[in-house]
This record gives C-alpha cells, structure tokens and sequence, in this order.
C-alpha cells in the first residue's frame, strides 16, 4: 500500500510541475525581444536575458540554460541541458575601478546567431560572436567560440569540425526537400 501511495504522489508531483512550468513559460515568452510559435523552454532552471533574445519557431531550450547578451536563434533549433551562450563580455582594462563594480561594457559583447536546423547539444557553450550556420550540430561538452559553416559536425574544447552531416549531393537533395516541406508546413 505504502509503495502505491509514493508512486501516486510521484506521479502528482511529475504532473503539477509540468503544468507550473508551461504556465510559466507562457508568462515569461511575453519577455523575449522576440518569440515564435512553438517555444519550450524552462524559466524555472535557467537564467535568459529576455530583452536581447529572439527566438524563431519551433524552439526547445533544454533546462539549465544560460542565455546571455544579444542572441538569434532561427527556426528548429534544438539545445540539450546546460547550454550556455555568453553574448557579451567583462570590461577589464578599467584603471578606476574593480572589474565587478564595471557595468559599461560597450565594445565587448558581440551578437551571437544560431541559423535554422541546428541542434547543441548538452553542456555545450558558446562565445560572444559566433555564428552558428544552418544545419549543423555541435556535440556535448564543446565549447564554440568560432563560427561553425553550414552542416558542419564540430565537438571538442576548442569545437573543431569532426565531420560533415552531409555529402555535396545529399546537401542539395536536403536543401530542395525542406524547402519544399518549409512551404508545406507554413499554413
């Protein structure tokens, strides 16, 4: 009996914090400089700076995410847990004053712009600046601070290109397929 009562208030539980977390979600998408449809992300275990960030369709954000600075993000685009993107920087070379108590940073951030079809995996993290081109993937753990070309598979700390997702003749076969499925699916 003991072991039915644990399981059904588990299962409570499972059930009230997914609806608190997509009540949430809803609340906080109004924050984002831009936001499209079909958004899942959590607002509960991750930190985002809401103002500078847009987010295209069809967007999953993994939790323990930290999204910080100006930051574009394209259509499918999927991120695993632990994400971290640093769109800006510290000012360090202020002789007045400690670096923490330097707000002004102009000059030191950077834009970062993830394109359409890609998918970072988990803990990965990515620096001011980059641009991430359609298509590509970046594996677990690595760490992005150059830009990664269209279809490329990169991993490591630095990310280094591992592989291409396609052949020159599958590129092409995919380019006319989504293009063909974007129109489908704009309805």
């Amino acid at each position: 009996m003991f072991k039915f009562l644990k399981k059904i208030v588990a299962n409570l539980h499972q059930l009230f914090s997914k609806i608190w977390v997509r009540a949430l979600m809803l609340s906080y998408s109004a924050q984002f400089k831009e936001i499209g449809e079909s958004v899942i992300f959590n607002p509960i275990s991750s930190v985002f700076s809401y103002k500078t960030i847009r987010l295209g369709n069809h967007v999953f954000i993994g939790g323990k995410a930290w999204f910080s600075g100006e930051i574009n993000i394209g259509n499918y685009v999927m991120f695993g847990p632990g994400v971290t993107i640093l769109g800006g920087d510290h000012e360090y070379k202020n002789l007045e004053k400690p670096m923490f108590f330097v707000k002004d940073n102009t000059g030191r951030s950077s834009a970062v712009h993830i394109e359409d079809d890609v998918w970072v995996g988990a803990n990965v993290t990515i620096l001011k600046g980059v641009r991430i081109k359609r298509g590509a993937i970046v594996a677990a753990g690595s760490l992005v601070n150059k830009d990664v070309e269209a279809f490329e598979i990169v991993g490591g700390v630095p990310a280094k290109v591992l592989t291409q997702r396609f052949s020159a003749e599958d590129k092409q076969i995919y380019l006319t397929n989504i293009m063909n499925w974007e129109q489908q699916n704009e309805r």
